[in-house]
């Protein structure tokens, strides 16, 4: 640990300043202030593993992160592990340590070379009472604090510095598109780049990375930081084909990295991301694949132990999307927005059978509203219809495909209960692969564009199973797998059936994926009153005999009625169609089902860009 002097160097004042005016509880203070603040604090510069506080240490300072990343991990009463988190540059920690009791109870680890700010909390309180604009702005960070404590809060930390490598020029395009889009929502954009056809947009400061005929040096580097780091957020754009020494070297200036691909080139793309983990430890989750998609592509590669060695992915494309393909790729610059902007949000899909096919309506028009879902979750037919958008078929065309493939042929119509021996029929005859593989091929959930998670139960251990990477339509097969219909899928030791049985909505998927906002689509909120022409509201009891079928789809329907309650809870907003005047077996009025699905959601559609705009009122305002 390396203290830094700083009184009487103008840049690191300059520097301190910038920072303090970046933070969200310091952007109403004076500059007199300010100053004060920043001719007080100590400037520490650590090394990766390097000890900030000790859970069983008196907390004394405040801390604030400029440069790099530290590790907290707070402990419960009996020393165990509660709760973890990082602080990424912009991040406080330990200002109000009464409001924010975890803080002493916290072991702070630095997870690379790291600059950080030090102040002790005695001084800190004393320059409370000599500005009122400052005392103030600590009453608001502690009410944040205390909210962080007792309430779950899902907000995210903000970048400040973006790198984007090219692996191609290809993937220039990225860029100008990013920044063309953030510059409609964020003031003082700032660029530094080794691209000499760069086309200036307005919003945003451009300045080469090459003098001299050279790339700037790591001196240089902190000048450009500090000097922009006042005027908003800053980006690093450059090609792949310097020394990877070179690269990583003004890298490591960055809070995240984007490294941009086309498929032909992920082999170099992946050489280089290695040996940035390599060289700059923990810096995995900071680091994200942009897969940029021509052509008819809908997926992208499959490329084996790709997850060891990346977390996160972004498909786009910017070419517009062939015969029956949806608009997601082409939405995947928003996505990516999203993430840079703090705001990941999850759609649930519940359970229901032929019920489910609402759900396609739901998505259409969150779709045709702009309102993009970063992360689906589903269960049994929320699976089903789920994958099938999140593979890139347009809604409407999905809604061809179901309805097609699912309408009862001739036979069963005739027969009593025919929709429920038509749908066993398909199950023991393995007639659903078949089907489900005409639309997604051998596609795998990791392949798709955007993130899919499907839920199913094993009935050897007893729990969820939530599936993430996989072959697709597997994984559909093993959520709507409902026991009795089909036998369990066996898979290595697991005995797989319907997710329903267990976590119908599966809300708190998303929330553990890191969702901070979460939208729910249910149809099973509402049950009809009536079961084989049973009424409650009758007299007179007529004679009814159900079928063992009718008896076990219905007993799912009140299992899922029940449990909607709980499953829903973790949601922010939840659309619920009133599909009770359908049957669970019939799949062949799915265009109806969506248009009831589409109905109920473009009434929700004011709600929940109400919602949305409490997340980030720049990106969603109207």
């Amino acid at each position: 640990m390396k203290t830094e002097p700083h009184i009487n160097d103008p840049t690191m004042q300059a520097q301190i300043r910038a920072e303090l005016g970046r933070l969200p509880w310091a952007k109403d203070l004076s500059r007199e202030t300010i100053d004060d603040l920043a001719a007080t604090f100590q400037v520490v510069s650590l090394e990766a593993g390097e000890v900030v506080h000790r859970c069983d240490q008196s907390l004394t300072s405040a801390v604030f992160v400029i440069r790099g990343r530290l590790h907290a991990t707070v402990k419960d009463l009996f020393g165990n592990d509660a709760f973890k988190h990082v602080l990424i540059r912009g991040t406080a920690f330990g200002m109000f340590s009464i409001a924010q009791p975890d803080d002493v109870n916290t072991d702070v680890v630095a997870l690379e070379p790291s600059t950080i700010l030090k102040l002790p909390l005695a001084t800190l309180f004393d320059l409370g009472g000599k500005h009122r604009d400052l005392q103030m702005s600590l009453y608001r960070l502690a009410g944040q604090l205390v909210r962080r404590v007792v309430m779950v809060d899902r907000t995210k930390a903000l970048p400040s510095a973006v790198g984007i490598v090219h692996q191609s020029p290809a993937t220039r395009e990225f860029t100008s598109r990013l920044l063309g889009r953030l510059s409609q929502i964020e003031d003082g954009l700032c660029l530094a780049s080794d691209d000499s056809d760069w086309q200036s947009i307005e919003g945003v400061n451009f300045r080469s990375i090459y003098k001299d005929g050279r790339l700037i040096s790591t001196d240089e580097g902190r000048e450009l930081l500090v000097e922009w780091s006042a005027l908003g957020r800053v980006f690093l754009d450059l090609g792949a084909h310097y020394p990877q020494s070179e690269l990583i070297r003004l890298v490591r200036f960055d809070d995240r990295i984007l490294c941009c691909v086309e498929p032909q080139e992920i082999e170099p793309a992946l050489s280089l991301i290695k040996s940035i983990e390599q060289s700059v430890p923990n810096w995995r989750d900071k680091i994200s694949l942009v897969w940029v998609l021509e052509g008819d592509a809908q997926w992208r590669p499959f490329v084996p132990g790709l997850s060891e060695i990346v977390e996160g992915e972004f498909k786009i494309s910017f070419q517009e999307p062939g015969p029956n393909q949806g608009g997601l790729l082409r939405s995947g610059l928003e996505r990516i927005v999203h993430d840079l902007r703090g705001c990941k949000i999850g759609l649930a899909l519940g359970g229901g059978a032929a019920r489910g096919m609402a759900h396609l309506g739901v998505l259409k028009a969150l779709e045709d509203h702009g309102i993009h879902v970063d992360m689906i979750a589903g269960t049994s037919a929320g699976a089903m219809t789920g994958v099938v958008y999140a593979s890139g078929i347009a809604v409407e065309h999905a809604i061809d495909l179901f309805k097609t493939d699912l309408t009862l042929p001739w036979h069963f119509r005739r027969m009593p209960g025919g929709g429920y021996w038509y749908l066993v029929y398909k199950y023991r005859r393995g007639q659903f692969d078949p089907m489900l593989r005409k639309y997604l091929e051998d596609a795998r959930l990791e392949q798709l564009p955007i993130p899919m998670l499907t839920v199913t139960v094993d009935l050897v251990r007893g729990g969820p199973v939530i599936r993430e990477q996989g072959d697709a339509t597997r994984c559909i097969l093993e959520s709507i797998n409902l026991p009795g219909l089909s036998k369990p899928i066996i898979n290595q030791g697991e005995a797989l059936v319907d997710g329903g049985l267990v976590n119908n909505i599966p809300a708190d998927v998303l929330v553990a994926k890191g969702c901070n906002f979460v939208l729910a689509s249910s149809v099973t909120a509402k049950l009809e009153r009536e079961f084989a022409g049973i009424r409650a509201d009758q007299p007179v009891e007529r004679y009814a005999s159900p079928s063992f079928l009718q008896v076990m789809m219905r007993g799912q329907a009140v299992q899922n009625f029940n449990m909607n309650a709980v499953g829903v809870q973790p949601a922010d907003f939840v659309i619920e169609p009133d599909v009770t005047s359908f049957d669970l077996s019939e799949f062949e009025r799915t265009d109806e089902l969506a248009e009831v699905g589409e109905r109920t959601a473009n009434e929700s559609i004011t709600q929940i860009k109400q919602l949305l705009a409490k997340l980030d009122s720049k990106l969603f305002s109207d």
